[in-house]
């Protein structure tokens, strides 16, 4: 069970930590959330210390989530434009978030070989979505990830916000900057931005 797996010592040990300090968080694995078949597929990095590490849902109740489930609003992705609980009715019709690595890591930078470690699970979840469904990556860690699962090398499919790649199984792969709060606050990522990479996606999906 993924919420169970202690695979990589060091953060099956640092998540040990963070639930004895914390002890109402969630602090394990945490799964993906949406819809079991999905037309849109998005792949965060990994789940954040306050936020889905906390709540057990991805990018809820961290600033990450803001943009991200506002923009998923927006574009008819979400059933409301904020996710503060998972017991808070959110739904995303059509849509799915996971991360590429599944556990909190310290100072959110997991190492290449947790990354390669818990590619299986990513790489189930690609296998079980049809050949029309887009993924959206997050940030050049997720980008990587998928490719990792996909057998795409990285060298022919080079992160860039904005860029859409055509994959080796026929699905598009699509980049953005990660909604994080560094990148908002420094106007790496915009809201318009933002918005671009999913009309873009919308666009292409009709």
């Amino acid at each position: 069970m993924l919420t169970e797996c202690r695979a990589c010592p060091r953060l099956a040990g640092f998540l040990d930590e963070v639930r004895a300090r914390h002890p109402g968080y969630h602090a394990r694995p945490v799964a993906p959330f949406g819809d079991a078949a999905p037309r849109l597929l998005i792949v965060g990095l990994a789940p954040g210390l306050h936020g889905a590490n906390r709540t057990g849902r991805p990018f809820t109740g961290d600033y990450a989530g803001i943009l991200l489930y506002q923009t998923l609003h927006e574009f008819g992705w979400a059933s409301r434009p904020h996710s503060e609980s998972p017991d808070d009715g959110l739904e995303l019709p059509g849509c799915r978030i996971t991360n590429a690595v599944k556990c909190l890591p310290p100072a959110n930078k997991p190492e290449p070989a947790e990354i390669r470690r818990c590619n299986g699970h990513l790489r189930t979840e690609l296998d079980g979505l049809t050949s029309a469904t887009a993924i959206l990556a997050l940030g050049r860690v997720a980008h990587q990830a998928v490719l990792l699962a996909q057998g795409g090398k990285p060298a022919q499919f080079p992160f860039a916000h904005g860029a859409v790649h055509a994959l080796p199984d026929g699905r598009r792969l699509y980049d953005s900057f990660h909604c994080s709060r560094y990148n908002t606050q420094t106007r790496r990522l915009t809201a318009d931005m933002f918005r671009a990479v999913f009309a873009r996606i919308r666009s292409d999906l009709e």
